[in-house]
């Protein structure tokens, strides 16, 4: 692999032009020269420099112009340019154009060196964050998301209605659903993709550093401050701020962050001056902000200004017909990460999972995977490498079901028996789908119709 730094070399001096190209060469970098702005641009279409070095003043097309040319290319070169004749003025058009640095003749080649090596760094750690960047927004494509049941059906189409527009979001939902998921697949996916996505837990930091994190600060705003800082809400600038657990946020931070979400800018910590924002808020919860509102708890105006667009996360006792599948991409995923061969679920681990009510989510889910995988002996998760609240689940299956009676000399009423296990056994499926009739079918193999005719007729009281 070539890692030599590939330069463009302008200058219509053949003295100068000859001896740089001859002591860049020699220094390692691969050195293409042209005689005038013109020849150079040439050169340019043809692509693949990391550094472009011109000088100022060229005869017809300037240094500035091929500045101005080469920012306007999708994957812009650094561009350095020589002058004999340096001036404030020179420096500060160059730098305002987008130069990375500007040297003065006669040329420090040590110094020049210097500066191309800071340009190759720059090159590197920026095609390093476009790489990042475009990982995570492949990650956090909807289709990464796992859910095929209704009920992240619903979620998927509310997502997409809401990703171009920038509105504020509030996402509820049970603790290890995906709340921060789906506020970076909103991010990610929407017009503020290429900017900071900017997380903080709200419950995880004591009230009394929560503003400073929030909103920054001055220096000798507080004892510890020894500089200024700036919040996140700053630092978010262009993106997404993502205010998780926000039910926990104090009530004198609360008026703070309303101010903030109505006028669009923040004051630090000690600081009278206003900094203007555009920023998109997505906060999240597990708590019942309406009751939080009731208790006093919460800021009633706060709430409705964060609840412009709700996203309800279902828990993943809800949606049963993903617990397979978020299985199955956890077992890929810890595989892969483990370096182990896929692994597969046995039948009865996978008919035990189904029946748990995962009071963790998805989060549980993933703990849970991690856990079998490194303990297993086999190719396949069994039932005793699952943990024993989960691996129960079957036992109680097993346990509870209803025997069918032994036929004696008298008879038997066939049919009252058979009415009786299907009373109990869509009882039981009604329950575990709470009481979601298409959910309860899937889980005993049959048609919704189906289902629906056999709780009339067999008078099962359901919840919907």
């Amino acid at each position: 692999m070539n890692n030599q730094t590939r330069i463009l070399l302008i200058d219509d001096d053949p003295g100068n032009r000859d001896a740089l190209s001859l002591l860049l060469r020699r220094a390692g970098h691969q050195v293409q020269s042209a005689i005038s702005g013109e020849t150079g641009l040439k050169l340019l279409h043809q692509g693949g420099f990391d550094v472009v070095i011109t000088d100022l003043f060229l005869p017809g097309i300037s240094g500035i112009e091929i500045l101005k040319k080469v920012k306007e290319q999708s994957s812009p070169a650094n561009v350095i340019l020589i002058t004999g004749n340096a001036s404030a003025e020179t420096a500060v058009e160059a730098m305002k154009e987008g130069a990375f640095d500007y040297i003065t003749k006669p040329i420090n080649f040590d110094k020049l060196s210097v500066i191309i090596a800071k340009a190759v760094d720059k090159n590197r750690l920026m095609a390093e964050n476009l790489y990042l960047r475009e990982q995570l927004q492949g990650k956090f494509k909807f289709s990464s998301i796992i859910g095929s049941s209704l009920a992240m059906q619903q979620v998927f189409r509310r997502m997409e209605k809401i990703v171009a527009t920038d509105s504020t979001i509030l996402i509820l939902g049970e603790s290890g659903t995906g709340k921060e998921v789906v506020a970076k697949a909103i991010h990610y996916n929407g017009p503020r993709k290429k900017k900071p996505f900017i997380a903080i837990n709200c419950g995880a930091i004591p009230a009394e550093l929560l503003e400073s994190e929030l909103f920054g600060h001055v220096k000798g705003s507080f004892t510890g401050a020894i500089s200024d800082k700036a919040g996140k809400f700053e630092a978010a600038h262009g993106g997404t701020v993502f205010l998780d657990e926000i039910a926990t946020m104090p009530t004198h931070l609360q008026m703070k962050l309303l101010r903030v979400l109505q006028e669009h800018e923040v004051e630090k910590v000690g600081s009278t001056k206003k900094i203007q924002l555009d920023v998109r808020v997505v906060s999240a919860t597990n708590a019942n902000l309406e009751e939080e509102v009731a208790a006093g708890n919460f800021r009633e105006d706060l709430y409705y200004r964060l609840n412009v667009i709700p996203v309800h996360l279902p828990p993943l006792r809800q949606r049963q017909e993903d617990i397979l599948l978020l299985a199955r991409h956890f077992l890929i995923h810890t595989c892969a990460t483990m370096k182990r061969t896929l692994m597969g679920l046995a039948s009865d681990a996978a008919r035990a999972m189904e029946l748990y009510s995962w009071p963790g989510n998805v989060r549980e889910m993933e703990n849970v995977i991690e856990r079998a995988v490194t303990l297993a002996d086999g190719s396949d998760i069994e039932i005793h490498d699952l943990p024993p609240a989960i691996a129960a689940q079957l036992g109680k299956q097993i346990n509870g079901a209803p025997s069918a009676p032994r036929v004696g000399k008298e008879g038997v009423d066939m049919p009252a028996v058979i009415s009786d296990i299907e009373r109990q056994m869509i009882a039981e499926a009604l329950e575990l789908a709470g009481g979601v009739k298409a959910r309860a079918a899937a889980l005993l193999s049959i048609n919704r119709t189906t289902l629906v005719e056999k709780v009339k007729r067999l008078g099962i009281n359901h919840s919907r």
